[in-house]
């Protein structure tokens, strides 16, 4: 009876095999790599404001200029821009980068205001917006971010915000999933933000293990440090200078 011809590989002697094999593999790991890594030119490396605007005359954050428009730094070095309708502004400090669904790159957190509807926290992505909270409900209605983290350890990552710092003191969290936002807990009395100054107070730090966020009662008369396990807030007094230094003191764990 004839038998089929071996394999090749199995042909060879041992040590020829061995080498065949270890080239096989080194062949196969740029193909891994560009399987597992996103391109340079699909990486958001930053991010800025552009196209400073008075169109909407809040003046919040201390003058009556906002910004009509989003860039992206990507890693290649190119840069996107996402323009907004004349009705839109990025009411804002400065546009943050957080990695909400942990693929090891970065998404972009923005207050994006409608004239007439009031402002909204906003993700973008490389290719433009991914989702956003509603809009608060009326013109000259503002919220002030905290940031992004997985608060609750559960594997998701949530946004923090101040709605309406100066009237509703309320903050308020959301869970990003799956490129949508869905409401998780509100905690009124807190606030991080007055009338006319250029920043935002405060943010989210982590000092024992556990994502706190750094805020300021309503009245402004203590500084405190706001835990969400999950299902309750735990609250922690920190002292009662509410000054930018003391901020920046709790900020840094001190």
């Amino acid at each position: 009876m004839a038998r089929a011809p071996r394999p090749l590989l199995r042909a060879l002697p041992r040590s020829a095999r061995g080498v065949l094999q270890a080239l096989r593999l080194w062949l196969a790991v740029p193909a891994l790599l560009a399987t597992a890594a996103p391109a340079l030119a699909d990486v958001i490396a930053s991010a800025r404001y552009a196209d400073p605007t008075d169109r909407y005359a809040h003046g919040i954050l201390g003058d009556a200029i906002e910004w009509g428009t989003l860039e992206l730094i990507m890693q290649d070095g190119a840069i996107r821009r996402f323009v907004l309708p004349r009705d839109h502004v990025f009411e804002d400090v400065a546009p943050r980068l957080a990695d909400l669904d942990g693929d090891g790159t970065p998404e972009v957190l923005v207050v994006e205001t409608d004239t007439q509807a009031g402002g909204a926290f906003a993700v973008y992505g490389p290719d433009g917006k991914i989702t956003e909270t509603p809009h608060i409900g009326t013109s000259n209605r503002w919220l002030a971010p905290l940031g992004a983290a997985d608060l609750d350890g559960d594997g998701k990552a949530e946004i923090a915000y101040i709605d309406r710092p100066h009237l509703a003191k309320t903050l308020r969290l959301w869970r990003y999933d799956a490129g949508t936002l869905t409401p998780v807990a509100d905690l009124p009395g807190l606030t991080n933000h007055r009338i006319g100054e250029v920043d935002i107070a405060g943010g989210i730090r982590t000092c024992t293990g556990r994502p706190e966020m750094i805020l300021a009662t309503a009245n402004w008369s203590g500084l405190v440090a706001v835990h969400w396990d999950g299902a309750h807030f735990e609250r922690a007094a920190i002292g009662p200078d509410t000054t930018r230094p003391a901020f920046a003191r709790a900020m840094a764990c001190q």
